[in-house]
């Protein structure tokens, strides 16, 4: 469901070398897993996907503590509730659902649509939701009849591996190999699964460098673009401390992982004095000149990429790194800018819990503020609206963004918590970030469908002259 950092260089020839043997072998064992689920109802499938949810479920706790360990990014009680999240909630949804087989018929047209599986996924798993994301690919895979090979972040290698472990564990009944995850990932390796021709999907969550090799495997890919989201808080907010502590909330849960989550607030002057007193009062503290300027320094390196070891961390960390203290109380560094940009680096996409703050004088202003950040590295991800008058909501609809929620944390309305949208661990950004996909990722989207179509009128009446 998120940006992410690029892979680093591979471990040599010797790990290339193991990495090439991997992918060869565990592709092979997806598509001889996919040739046996040829035929297989949705009823035995979804017995697959229920015991995967529960095992997943079960093993939540020890695979937040194995990514936070291993990765050093996030929060652990957050990354429990990001496991629990796709092996609950999300799992109960596609239970609902059906994804191959007959879809749906419609008897006034006579057209009957059924799913069919796609084949092999290739899975590229992010060091930021390495355990997370795994799960979430894992069930809706195994849902949509398919196999899936996980891709995981070098950094990320072990936990990722577990938790696909406890999925293919768990699919007691189903063909070895429908869920596996390479054991020695390189950039290489990577690279090599995607091209695979065993290989039907790439299904990627990655940084800009992995999801444009996605995108230059030559196979089908959705893929995941970058998040650069802004919040806007209304005139006519209903309650501009509530507004306030969902955006601080969902910035700083798991420090701020999720791209999904806002980087930016832009406040209309007419609620700014309560807004930024409540923003403050909950836990934001806001950096002076000299803050903001030693923050980018451990932010971001010399050529502008996210620094690793800054990403994922606390505010009272980054504030540490930075060289300056914080109260007890912070939860994310803040700071008022009045310009977006490359030149102003506390305006891009940031993934932990900083937030930029910018006024704006009316309701224009503010939707040509957001979509100036937008417009930075986030259009197709995702806009939150604050603000109870229809007229001050609707013009945000035409901002170029897949999901614009309304009145409630970004993180969990365009996951899909708290909206309802479809419930997801992936987000297409469509075409607007080069994506061809804007929805919430689901089953749905592992499939091809097929249309048993009747004749309903006399194919020749086709030579008929008809007047436009």
């Amino acid at each position: 469901m998120t940006a992410t950092l690029d892979r680093g260089p591979s471990g040599g020839l010797d790990a290339d070398l193991a990495g090439l043997a991997d992918v060869r072998a565990k592709a092979r064992a997806a598509r001889e897993a996919v040739r046996r689920l040829e035929g297989v109802d949705q009823e035995t499938l979804d017995s697959y996907v229920r015991a995967m949810a529960r095992a997943g479920t079960k093993a939540a706790d020890e695979l937040a503590r194995l990514a936070v360990d291993e990765t050093g990014y996030g929060v652990y009680e957050h990354k429990i509730y990001k496991n629990r999240y796709n092996t609950g909630f999300v799992a109960r949804w596609m239970l609902e659902r059906r994804a191959v087989g007959v879809l749906w018929t419609d008897e006034a047209s006579r057209v009957t649509a059924i799913g069919s599986p796609m084949g092999v996924i290739a899975g590229i798993i992010p060091v930021t939701n390495p355990t997370s994301t795994a799960l979430f690919k894992s069930l809706a895979a195994v849902k949509s009849g398919n196999a899936v090979v996980h891709a995981p972040h070098p950094r990320a290698a072990r936990c990722t591996l577990r938790a696909a472990e406890i999925m293919a564990e768990a699919a007691a009944g189903a063909p070895e190999g429908v869920v596996s995850c390479l054991e020695s990932p390189t950039l290489a390796a990577t690279r090599e699964l995607m091209r695979r021709d065993e290989v039907a999907l790439v299904l990627a969550t990655g940084g800009p460098g992995m999801v444009s090799a996605a995108y230059s495997s030559g196979k089908p890919t959705i893929a995941v673009g970058a998040g650069n989201v802004p919040a806007y808080v209304g005139a006519s907010v209903s309650d501009a401390a509530e507004a306030a502590e969902m955006i601080i909330t969902s910035k700083s849960f798991d420090n701020g992982t999720a791209c999904v989550a806002e980087q930016s607030v832009v406040v209309a002057e007419a609620v700014a004095g309560d807004f930024l007193r409540a923003f403050e009062e909950r836990g934001a503290h806001w950096m002076d000149a000299a803050q903001q300027a030693a923050l980018v320094d451990v932010l971001f390196d010399d050529r502008g990429a996210l620094r690793p070891a800054s990403v994922g961390q606390s505010a009272h960390r980054l504030a540490a790194l930075a060289g300056f203290g914080v109260p007890d109380s912070t939860r994310v560094l803040a700071c008022e800018l009045d310009t977006v940009g490359e030149t102003t680096p506390l305006s891009r996409e940031i993934l932990g819990p900083v937030l930029s703050v910018y006024r704006a004088r009316d309701p224009q202003a503010g939707l040509a503020r957001c979509r100036e950040i937008l417009a930075l590295g986030g259009e197709g991800h995702t806009t939150a609206v604050h603000a109870a008058d229809p007229a001050e909501l609707a013009p945000f609809a035409a901002l170029p963004a897949g999901r614009i929620v309304v009145n409630t944390p970004a993180l969990f309305g365009g996951m899909g918590y708290s909206t309802d949208v479809d419930p997801s661990f992936q987000l297409g950004t469509g075409t607007w970030s080069g994506s061809i996909c804007s929805d919430n990722v689901t089953p749905l989207h592992l499939i091809n469908i097929k249309r048993v179509a009747h004749e309903v009128r006399p194919w020749r009446s086709v030579y008929d002259s008809v007047e436009v």
